[in-house]
């Protein structure tokens, strides 16, 4: 067992799941953050299990090629990026190999290292942002979460965003200090603002501003909208009603106090309704090559159709339409089913249905009701697949299966279950949405034997 707070030299070796680094220390695993493989460190035990330890870098002895300066300046506090310590080529590599591994060792496969769509631009690429907010001797701000805790690391520019986005949460917290209005506290359950919510559509260049509050009412918020049009773009304000305690940064009751409620976008050439609670990928550009890949490996003809489970506002669905001769959507969340509903009504597709109900529950009953897809797409949240859906999608038996993952693990967990069930792979992929964060989204193909 490693002695904590004892200095040692190590190797990095190999990456986490999260990107971390990994070392070999007397037999020990230890993980290393901010390190890159293929560096020379010493660390210092922060913790020391039997079989694992953490440990933080001291000194740099042999630097990676792929290391460089870093651009934020709090990258290292806050807990949103992982990457801004690596070049983006280094980046890329751990990411795609984060999927080949998982598909190998928990899938069963044996690839050699699957491709990776990198993304064109690292920066400014998000299309939505949730910034906690904090409070201290009377001021209020906002940033993000500090990694594995809520304590709220103030930030002035986020690089991953676009700049619009932090002159809005300026907005809000200048409003906020202004109005001498509180932030929520989750100890003491007081307090009105707990999270700034923005969404821009990409094509459109709308603005939605959500603000999750403690409360139904924001005083005085008419100077607040004022101070909003004054930002190109600013399209709605809406309230969410969050009075319940926990983490979750939205409620289940929405007010709208300027505009519609909602904001529309382009894509795949559909044109899309979202609604605070509708899901939307990130990051527009490369969300459109990563539905045109899973498009492409559908192989969708005119008689066939298409299962969507798990479809939010129908992108994936909608886009399939075009080829296929019938599609259906399945979603949890009524807003976003209505929302998709709406969506195949202003896109003027006629072959599309929708339904609201869980992902396993909802292919339980479309196969008592006889419905027989010739392929069905999937792209659930974290957890992936439950065990309902698994076992519908065997009985359904698709000629194919398109699985869009941002959980490589829990992607190869249920590749494994469905080739027991007469599946196999027929490619796999990986794509990055996500640049700078450890997160990875991948598709993979799976045909019928």
């Amino acid at each position: 067992m490693l002695e904590k707070g004892k200095i040692y030299q190590a190797t990095i070796a190999d990456y986490t799941s999260e990107g971390q680094g990994v070392a070999k220390i007397e037999g020990c695993a230890v993980f290393v953050a901010n390190a890159i493989v293929g560096e020379i460190c010493l660390v210092r035990i922060e913790k020391a299990g039997k079989t694992w330890a953490a440990g933080k870098i001291v000194e740099i002895l042999e630097k990676s090629p792929s290391r460089i300066q870093r651009r934020c300046p709090i990258s290292s506090k806050c807990g949103g990026c992982d990457f801004h310590h690596m070049d983006y080529a280094e980046e890329t590599r751990l990411k795609a190999s984060r999927v080949t591994s998982c598909l190998n060792r928990l899938g069963g496969e044996a690839l050699e290292q699957v491709d990776i769509l990198s993304a064109p631009a690292q920066e400014g690429y998000r299309n939505k942002a949730q910034y906690p907010v904090a409070g201290k001797k009377g001021r209020v701000y906002a940033g993000f979460f500090r990694a594995g805790s809520h304590e709220v690391v103030e930030n002035q520019r986020c690089l991953i965003l676009p700049e619009i986005f932090d002159r809005v949460k300026d907005t809000v917290i200048a409003f906020w200090n202004v109005q001498a209005l509180t932030a929520y506290d989750e100890k003491t359950r007081k307090g009105l603002l707990r999270h700034i919510y923005v969404r821009r559509g990409a094509v459109s260049g709308q603005l939605m501003v959500c603000l999750s509050i403690n409360g139904r009412c924001v005083p005085n918020y008419e100077k607040l909208i004022e101070a909003l049009q004054k930002l190109e773009g600013f399209a709605t304000l809406v309230l969410s009603v969050n009075e319940k305690p926990g983490n979750a940064v939205l409620g289940d009751e929405f007010i709208s106090l300027y505009g519609p409620g909602y904001i529309e976008d382009t894509l795949c050439g559909l044109t899309f309704r979202l609604s605070p609670r509708s899901f939307y990928q990130v990051n527009h550009a490369q969300a459109q090559r990563l539905y045109e890949a899973a498009i492409s490996q559908a192989e969708i003809s005119k008689t066939d159709t298409v299962l969507d489970l798990y479809c939010g506002v129908g992108t994936i669905t909608l886009a399939m339409a075009k080829a296929a001769g019938r599609v259906i959507g399945v979603e949890v969340v009524p807003q976003a089913v209505e929302d998709a509903r709406q969506n195949a009504k202003r896109n003027g597709i006629d072959n599309a249905e929708f339904f609201c109900g869980d992902a396993g529950q909802a292919a339980l009953a479309l196969e008592e009701q006889g419905v027989k897809p010739d392929v069905v797409v999937v792209d659930p949240p974290r957890k992936g697949l439950n065990s309902d859906c698994i076992e519908a999608l065997a009985r359904m038996s698709p000629k194919r299966i398109v699985y869009v993952s941002c959980d490589p693990a829990t992607l190869a967990r249920d590749v494994a279950l469905l080739k027991q069930r007469g599946y196999s792979v027929k490619n796999a992929m990986a794509a990055d949405l996500f640049p700078r964060c450890a997160h990875v989204e991948s598709i993979v193909c799976l045909r019928r034997q």
